[in-house]
């Protein structure tokens, strides 16, 4: 067995820092966000000023690293921890520092009953947007509507409440009650902005920062996407 293998007790990951909580005079227990899932451990010594593995398990974060699994699977022991990226820029701007941690909150919910690399991949692109400067109010609109698709929710952007395929020369409003658009006429909700709802629930986040003219449609569709998470 090589030195990189994990010991048969031990869990290698790549993982987010999801919540820190200090235990103890000079330990945290961290809650991960992992590819496995969220996975709690506890980081022995890490408050103390010559710590090793301090800055890899700071708030946003991602690192490489090894737990040791603890007694009955409740509580893992973090081991070794390399940092592979730190979204440095993200403390140093309130609105995507207030944006990155209600999103946290907001996958950690999900989650924790999760055991596959939905909500990973999730965070770790909205992580990266915001450190890179995308639009806050772009990145929580297309953060709602893929938690949505994550919790398996059906968008229907294809027809409206009568069933009818959705026109490009007609204009709808949303009924939340129905999650599906109603023709009005007037209404706020048009071909460019069907479009772009489509394009957030089958493109990544980059591709949907690079769309053109979105910023005047972004109150429109966050709202849409706010209601079908009955925010």
């Amino acid at each position: 067995m090589s030195n990189d293998s994990p010991a048969k007790n031990d869990i290698r990951t790549k993982a987010l820092v999801l919540r820190r909580t200090n235990y103890g005079e000079a330990d945290r227990i961290i809650n991960f966000l992992t590819e496995q899932g969220v996975i709690a451990a506890i980081a022995k010594g890490v408050r103390k000023e010559k710590s090793k593995l301090a800055g890899s398990v700071e708030l946003f974060t991602l690192s490489d690293v090894t737990l040791h699994k603890g007694l009955n699977n409740k509580l893992c022991v973090l081991t070794s921890a390399k940092m592979l990226e730190h979204y440095d820029q993200i403390p140093y701007h309130l609105t995507e520092l207030e944006l990155a941690g209600m999103i946290m909150k907001q996958i950690m919910r999900f989650a924790e009953t999760s055991t596959g690399p939905e909500y990973f991949n999730l965070l770790k692109q909205i992580l990266s947007a915001l450190n890179a400067g995308v639009n806050p109010e772009l990145v929580e609109t297309w953060f709602w509507f893929n938690l949505a698709k994550t919790n398996g929710e059906q968008i229907n952007v294809i027809k409206d409440v009568e069933g009818f395929d959705l026109d490009p020369f007609k204009t709808y409003v949303w009924d939340s009650t129905e999650s599906a658009l109603r023709e009005q006429l007037g209404g706020n909700v048009g071909a460019p902005e069907i479009k772009i709802i489509r394009m957030m629930l089958a493109s990544d986040l980059k591709t949907c920062s690079r769309i053109k003219d979105i910023v005047p449609k972004l109150p429109t569709i966050l709202y849409i996407a706010k209601t079908i998470n009955k925010q």
